[in-house]
């Protein structure tokens, strides 16, 4: 990948003359499902500019209670469109059509208009969740029946794609704009990519300029993004075999990770369920070398596998874990 960046082709992309970074969009575009793409510097940035180009302001945007887009976008939603937010109650981050129908506001002249629905997949705070592609469907199908556009959060979509074996773009095309981030798993240091129509891309990277995020030569950075989208797809699924490995290690070594849970690349350790706040179990098994995060989930940390990290890492980590918590009462209740 290094090499692929320092060898990029480059040009103003602010005038539509970077070859590479056109290259990346054309591709992204066809991956996705869709017509045309943009290329911005953060998945953030292109989750914005979609809820932008697809509601007016004071309209109502719908998304699921601990979804990317509410929580982790310093809200976005009310800052650069407008919107009003809406929470579903989801199991894991995921929720139901009936749930759609129930959140989408009667037409009366105190409410604000339900205009977009959101869906996140793979799902950050369901722990690397996998939404099924037929219940995408149907969630998609009861928004079109109530007339709302529908914006797919797929930062992580290409987890959800090698790990239920489904193309991304028959995700992609049930959605009016898909974001699939560049520097999760798929590796690369920076970028992602918004894809839609023509028409909503065309608006969409006037939203761009806008929002500060136009480069001048950024197909160094565009490079990085077609040579993972040839090279880092596929090798996911290490990423997924990892993450089961680590959460059965866990498990099998009296922790509370559910192995069960782990469908993608994320593995969630319960401090409560040792007593713990999770700051408290951080700070344990930071002293044995191993770095956790705080999750969404109350009381969890959270590891995450990617590119980096081997077989043989992930044995040193189930090592550190046990000699961190596993003394733990109520981790040796669960032995």
């Amino acid at each position: 990948m290094r090499r692929a960046i320092a060898d990029a082709e480059v040009g103003d992309e602010q005038r539509g003359e970077d070859p590479s970074t056109r290259a990346l969009e054309e591709r992204a575009a066809d991956l996705l499902g869709h017509e045309a793409a943009i290329f911005v510097p953060t998945a953030t940035m292109a989750n914005q500019i979609a809820l932008k180009v697809l509601s007016e302001p004071a309209d109502e945007v719908v998304a699921e209670a601990d979804a990317h887009v509410f929580r982790s976008e310093l809200g976005g939603p009310a800052f650069h469109s407008g919107l009003a937010m809406k929470r579903i109650a989801g199991c894991r981050g995921l929720f139901s059509p009936e749930q759609v129908r129930d959140a989408v506001n009667p037409g009366e002249m105190h409410l604000a208009p339900t205009r977009l629905l959101c869906l996140e997949n793979t799902h950050n705070g369901g722990g690397g969740k996998v939404w099924p592609l037929e219940l995408v469907r149907e969630v998609c199908a009861e928004a079109r029946r109530h007339g709302l556009a529908v914006h797919l959060d797929g930062a992580r979509l290409m987890n959800a794609a090698v790990a239920s074996g489904a193309p991304a773009a028959d995700y992609g095309r049930e959605f009016d704009t898909v974001t699939l981030c560049l520097s999760k798993g798929l590796g690369c240091p920076l970028g992602a990519v918004l894809a839609g129509s023509t028409e909503h891309m065309a608006k969409a990277r006037r939203y761009k300029h806008l929002f500060g995020g136009a480069m001048r030569q950024s197909g160094i950075a565009a490079a990085a993004g077609v040579y993972a989208l040839e090279h880092h797809v596929d090798r996911l699924a290490e990423d997924h075999a990892n993450a089961r490995l680590l959460a059965t290690g866990l498990a099998e070594a009296g922790l509370p990770a559910d192995p069960e849970e782990t469908e993608t690349n994320f593995v969630l350790l319960d401090a409560g369920a040792l007593g713990l706040t999770a700051p408290e179990a951080a700070a344990l098994l930071a002293e044995q070398g191993l770095l956790m995060s705080a999750a969404i989930r109350r009381g969890c940390l959270r590891a995450v596998t990617h590119l980096d990290v081997s077989a043989d890492d992930v044995a040193r980590a189930i090592e550190a874990a046990s000699k961190a918590l596993a003394g733990r009462p109520a981790a040796a209740a669960t032995a």
